[in-house]
């Protein structure tokens, strides 16, 4: 009879073993995509280096820039965010780990029971029973199908994803704070540049007075240079405006309330790291959205893994034990021993289609990660070639503005000796000055716009998290 039981016992734990071939976990590969042709440099090489790699530290020569970017990782309120959820990923990894360890639950209890004298055994036992039970239940599963292998492996993969959508903040705010610093030097200089504006155009308003009074220029010169005055306050305010709103916007970055942002001169600001984007392929390693995005696939093909290996048997062992009697003095003694040992074997039949629907809503959820994730790629690929060719752009506009700004001040000094001897057009002369500073404020914001561009393509190209 013992036999007997052994051998139905083995049968029970070779059961699965024999279904297994059925089904096993599968291995994460990942996707066939394409990288070569992921981003155009038409006139930059593609090698094994990209400046993504540089650190920051060591990508901006400005301390004071520096100073604000060490700041607003420490303090920032997003960042903060972002460690939190890894710190929460962190935990799901734990408990997944912990999947191949048996559960173990104690428990301890006191029964009174009172039966009915009518019932089957209220005649017998007349008065109240109660039982004393001090117990432990210990109970594993096995992992047959890998399903406790993936669920480990898919919170592992959650917990990735975490960590580079971590590095994925970081990078946006890096390229933030240099954007929004630069962009404040380039308002100071406009503003400069509108300042000298406005006293040169209220010494050129005394000087069409005194020539109006000498009979040279006519009212409406007047009332024409009084004009480009106003309009050159205009320009003042609207500038002095957006430095507060961008000050205060920069505060924010670093989590502070606003204040006065100390800043260099955009004349001292250069890049000098080369511009280097290194093989299309280099995005897979270094851009953290792109890295999130394949974590993500990960967990959702590992989640399907689990969803398959649950419509497959399960194999669980339980034990129980402990000490149970009628009588308070006799609970711990040793006749008051008991103990079970289980081995069950489960396959689910009939259950409302929910495994079934848990599979299916798993495989189109994995084919959405897989689609997230090309897509992402391709954007990054795109935000790198925008970035190429704005920077490229800016540096051909800036040689260009330079000559445009030299012709126009050469055109106004003109102007005006002209005025002066009687020789020229007064409007001719107002014309010359708006060209001159139009000319001299598209200057900087192409200043700007090469540094903006430069900040960019490093943000692409996955640089600012390490």
């Amino acid at each position: 009879m013992k036999i007997t039981s052994t051998y139905k016992f083995i049968l029970l734990l070779s059961a699965p073993l024999l279904l297994q071939s059925c089904f096993v976990a599968k291995d994460y590969s990942r996707p066939q995509v394409e990288t070569e042709t992921l981003y155009r440099t038409d006139n930059l090489p593609q090698d094994s280096v990209s400046m993504a790699e540089v650190s920051w530290r060591d990508l901006f020569n400005d301390e004071q820039l520096k100073s604000y970017i060490e700041q607003g990782l420490e303090n920032n309120l997003d960042i903060r965010i972002a460690l939190q959820s890894v710190t929460a990923a962190e935990a799901y990894l734990k408990q997944g780990k912990a999947g191949y360890y048996p559960t173990l639950t104690g428990r301890t209890s006191f029964t009174r029971t009172k039966n009915s004298r009518n019932s089957q055994f209220g005649s017998f036992f007349t008065s109240a029973l109660e039982q004393y039970e001090l117990s432990g239940s210990l109970s594993w599963e096995a992992d047959i199908w890998g399903k406790i292998r993936s669920t480990k492996r898919a919170a592992g993969a959650s917990y990735l994803q975490s960590v580079a959508a971590h590095q994925a903040v970081k990078t946006d705010l890096v390229a933030a704070i240099a954007n929004t610093y630069y962009q404040l030097m380039a308002l100071d200089k406009q503003r400069k540049i509108a300042e000298q504006t406005l006293e040169s155009r209220k010494s050129s308003l005394e000087t069409t007075v005194a020539l109006k009074d000498a009979g040279q220029v006519t009212e409406v010169a007047v009332k024409q240079t009084e004009a480009q005055v106003h309009t050159t306050e205009i320009i003042l305010i609207d500038l002095e405006n957006n430095i507060k709103l961008l000050e205060n916007a920069f505060c924010i970055l670093l989590s502070e309330p606003p204040h006065e942002v100390q800043r260099g001169s955009l004349e001292n600001q250069t890049i000098a790291t080369d511009l280097q984007t290194g093989v299309p392929y280099l995005l897979l390693a270094n851009r953290p959205d792109v890295m999130q995005a394949e974590y993500g696939l990960i967990n959702a093909f590992e989640l399907t893994n689990v969803a398959q290996s649950n419509l497959y048997p399960s194999l669980s062992l339980t034990a129980s034990g402990g000490f149970q009697s009628l009588e308070f003095d006799n609970w711990l003694d040793a006749s008051s021993l008991f103990s079970q040992l289980v081995g069950s074997l489960a396959q689910p039949i009939f259950n409302g289609r929910r495994l079934r629907t848990q599979m299916e809503v798993a495989k189109a959820q994995q084919e959405q990660a897989l689609l997230s994730y090309k897509k992402t790629l391709l954007t990054a690929g795109r935000e790198v070639s925008d970035a190429l060719y704005t920077y490229d752009a800016e540096t051909q506009k800036l040689e260009a503005r330079s000559k445009e700004l030299e012709a126009y001040s050469t055109a106004e000094d003109y102007s005006e000796e002209l005025l002066n001897n009687g020789l020229a057009n007064y409007l001719e002369v107002l014309t010359a000055r708006q060209n001159a500073l139009n000319s001299e404020l598209s200057f900087v914001d192409s200043q700007y716009g090469q540094l903006n561009a430069m900040v960019e393509l490093y943000r692409a190209l996955g640089g600012g998290w390490r």
